[in-house]
């Protein structure tokens, strides 16, 4: 509520504040009914429902992976689906999956996360096949450590700015939300007209660089 007074505030824009579980279905469409009902349209989906922390591998517990799975994973296929069913199916559309580069070299610690953005990188392949001709895109992004945001407070980002790990990035430091939001908005316009099934990876050239290293992590 307050975020969509702030938006309303910043834009003198309507906005409909709606809660619901990525998880469940029937909840996304509730949501998708309530916002078509009042804008007669939906033009944008970005998907970044996401669950994460660090842990290892060997003490993972089955419900813990599973639950990201659930959020990450289902979470993305559900919401798309229903919108597809309700509105993208007729009318075309965007769609925006927030990933991550956890996979690309098996990130130490975040093989729940990593598998279940891994699986949404195909899916957007997937889907931006299937759902071509319908005139809808799908596209992934990648974003690398940005800072004030949840991610970068819960998964050692500042620690690695005070170990100077920070310095192993190309660009010599992390991102801001300013710059995630310029990349999902260049995905999401019609400057991407002809850009779907890809991923656009928004890290300063990190995932190339930064140590995958396991006892600097543990100690995080």
């Amino acid at each position: 509520l307050q975020a969509s007074k702030k938006l309303m505030a910043a834009t003198g824009q309507q906005c409909l504040p709606l809660a619901l579980d990525v998880r469940q279905p029937q909840t996304v469409a509730a949501a998708v009914d309530e916002a078509l009902e009042q804008f007669k349209r939906i033009d944008i989906l970005v998907n970044n429902a996401a669950g994460n922390f660090l842990c290892p591998a060997s003490a993972l517990s089955f419900n813990a992976f599973k639950t990201v799975i659930d959020i990450d994973t289902m979470g993305t296929f559900n919401t798309s689906k229903v919108l597809f069913e309700k509105y993208f199916r007729d009318h075309g559309g965007v769609i925006v999956n927030i990933t991550a580069t956890l996979s690309y070299r098996g990130q130490a610690l975040q093989v729940h996360a990593g598998a279940a953005k891994a699986a949404i990188d195909a899916m957007t392949r997937h889907l931006a096949v299937e759902w071509g001709p319908n005139r809808i895109r799908v596209n992934s992004l990648a974003p690398g450590p940005i800072t004030g945001t949840e991610g970068y407070q819960r998964l050692g980002g500042q620690l690695a700015k005070e170990a100077s790990l920070l310095e192993m990035i190309p660009l010599q430091r992390a991102g801001n939300k300013t710059e995630i939001a310029h990349s999902t908005l260049y995905l999401a316009s019609p400057l991407s007209s002809y850009v779907t099934g890809t991923t656009l990876v928004v890290d300063g050239g990190s995932w190339l660089t930064s140590a995958n290293n396991f006892p600097a992590l543990l100690g995080i």
